[in-house]
């Protein structure tokens, strides 16, 4: 297919865009943290495999290269834009988050209290996830949300297998102390 799209085939170009288009536009999502700057990083990214179709080596999947591109375009984003990172996180803090939730919505006449609880324990993983290094936020993001294996990462970020178990292990202890206090606590204020 790529070799199609070097050789300027628009209809190959298309099809891989509708093959790949939820995929590129959730990871960049998750790595961004914002609607806008991941349609923006997906359309740069369906825009580099066009232009570099060409290069392609067939030395691992397409899919695999189509990672690496997203991962490379959404860390120089975020390299580029590290000023206003603080500005996402702000937004999220003054934003209403009860209006337009779409858990909040399709359990309000049930239970809105446990919709809402839930809807704060996402918030609070996201936020757990997002204060990681970049390295384990990435690897635990392909490999938790993306469903990728160990391997299928080793492979995307062109690191070894030992060096993707070591970084998600340290990834979970981490994530594990940032979120141990605010669940502990809700443990601790049970009734049993």
């Amino acid at each position: 297919m790529l070799r199609r799209i070097a050789e300027k085939d628009h209809r190959a170009f298309k099809i891989l865009v509708d093959r790949f288009q939820n995929k590129v536009l959730n990871l960049c999502f998750r790595l961004l943290d914002n609607p806008q700057n991941a349609e923006d990083v997906a359309q740069e990214v369906f825009f580099q495999v066009y232009k570099s179709s060409g290069k392609f080596r067939h030395d691992c999947l397409v899919s695999t290269w189509i990672y690496r591109i997203i991962l490379n375009r959404c860390r120089n984003f975020n390299r580029d834009n590290r000023k206003f990172r603080w500005w996402g996180g702000l937004r999220r803090e003054f934003q209403d988050v009860r209006r337009d939730d779409p858990v909040l919505t399709a359990a309000k006449a049930d239970d809105p209290e446990s919709a809402w609880n839930e809807h704060q324990t996402k918030e609070l993983i996201w936020k757990a996830i997002a204060s990681l290094p970049e390295k384990q936020k990435t690897m635990l993001i392909l490999h938790k949300f993306e469903g990728h294996s160990y391997k299928e990462i080793a492979e995307v970020l062109d690191v070894s297998l030992p060096s993707v178990e070591s970084c998600l292990h340290r990834a979970k202890i981490n994530l594990q102390k940032k979120l141990a206090p605010y669940f502990l606590k809700g443990c601790r204020d049970r009734k049993f």
